[in-house]
This record gives C-alpha cells, sequence and structure tokens, in this order.
C-alpha cells in the first residue's frame, strides 16, 4: 500500500517541502514593512543564514506546534507560500535604528504567519528572537530585531513587545527578560469564546 506523506510536516515527506539549500523567491515570504530600504537577503545570503537559523531553532527548540516542526521549516513548507521568514541587513542611518556604540551589524528578522490570526505568533516571533540573540557567538550580527507582519491582526502589541525586548536585551546583554512596559497581546475571538465557556464544557478535572 502507498504511504501519505504526514499533513503535520514529518521528516520523511520531503515531497512537500523545499530544499534548505535552495532560494525560493516565487514562494518565499514578501518582505514587508519593517524590511522596507534595507538590504533584503537572498539567494545564497538567504540560504546560509536560514540554515543556521534552523540549527539554532533546533538548539532552543522553537517549534511550530501546529504543524510539529523547527519553525525554521515553514519556509519550505509548499503548502503554505509566503509564510515563515524573510531578513534584511540594517542600514546605517535607519530611523528607528537602536541607539548604542557596540551595535555595528545587525539584521531584521521578519515572520509572515500562515493566517491574519494565528494564535502561535507572539510566541513564535519572542521565541526566535532569544535564540538568535541567545547564541550570537554562532552568526555575525551583534543583534537580530525581529518584527510580525502588518497581516497579523495582532501585528501592532507583538511587535511592542518584541521592540521592548531588544531594547532591554541591549542594555542588559539578557535575550530571556519578559516584556513589561508593553500592551498585552489579547486572545483570538475563536480563544475568547473557548474561555467564556468555562465549567460549562465539563468538570475540572476532565482530561480535556
Amino acid at each position: 500500500m502507498p504511504s501519505f506523506p504526514s499533513p503535520f510536516g514529518g521528516d520523511d515527506d520531503d515531497a512537500l517541502f523545499e530544499r534548505y539549500d535552495e532560494f525560493a523567491p516565487d514562494s518565499a515570504p514578501r518582505p514587508d514593512r519593517f524590511l522596507d530600504r534595507h538590504d533584503v537577503l537572498a539567494g545564497n545570503d538567504h540560504v546560509a543564514f536560514h540554515r543556521l537559523t534552523r540549527e539554532l531553532f533546533e538548539e532552543r527548540k522553537v517549534y511550530d506546534m501546529t504543524f510539529n516542526y523547527n519553525l525554521a521549516r515553514l519556509n519550505l513548507d509548499t503548502r503554505h507560500k509566503n509564510a515563515g521568514y524573510r531578513y534584511a541587513v540594517e542600514r546605517d542611518g535607519a530611523d528607528d535604528a537602536l541607539e548604542a556604540d557596540d551595535l555595528d551589524r545587525v539584521l531584521r528578522a521578519e515572520f509572515t504567519p500562515t493566517t491574519p490570526f494565528c494564535p502561535q505568533t507572539h510566541t513564535l516571533t519572542i521565541g526566535s528572537f532569544r535564540a538568535w540573540n541567545g547564541l550570537t557567538d554562532r552568526h555575525e550580527y551583534d543583534l537580530v530585531r525581529v518584527r510580525a507582519a502588518p497581516m497579523h491582526h495582532q501585528s501592532d502589541a507583538i511587535n511592542d513587545q518584541l521592540a521592548e525586548l531588544e531594547e532591554t536585551y541591549v542594555e542588559t546583554g539578557d535575550p530571556s527578560v519578559e516584556p513589561e512596559d508593553s500592551a498585552a497581546v489579547g486572545s483570538t475571538p475563536m480563544e475568547r469564546a473557548k474561555q467564556n465557556e468555562g465549567a460549562s464544557r465539563g468538570s475540572p478535572d476532565a482530561p480535556f
């Protein structure tokens, strides 16, 4: 009997995924606002950093729990074109650049989720920030700045938290701090509906 690829992206269903050593511009996420007017990585430059990203995400367990795979693999998933990360080297003199003497080389990373209501975008972007900046000895950048693409319905709140994290990281060198001053990221309408159901769904001791 012929086998069918897993919908969750296991390592054996390579027919569903592009290769880490190839850059596919037609299916790569389109650079958006955060990368505008900066030097967007493409071709071998994108491939090299994204392969390193796979290693760092594996080490820090940055996984997409919906598809049960390393988040770096989302870029290669042919079922979700235009989703994943794009990168750009920050140009000198950027209006929103962070002021710090030791930031000679900064990379920007912009995450495009699969849907505008992706509930993992907040967790995945913060996890990505901590992986890249917690392992700076593995790449050539003094800081990797992360943002969610504006197509996500909570991108403003998520990006405020990411901006707070990077400012604290530049001041303290600690990428694991929790954002405190920026606005909280709210739940989706579906999540709020589930919360409002409360105990009526069954006993609080029930496993589901």
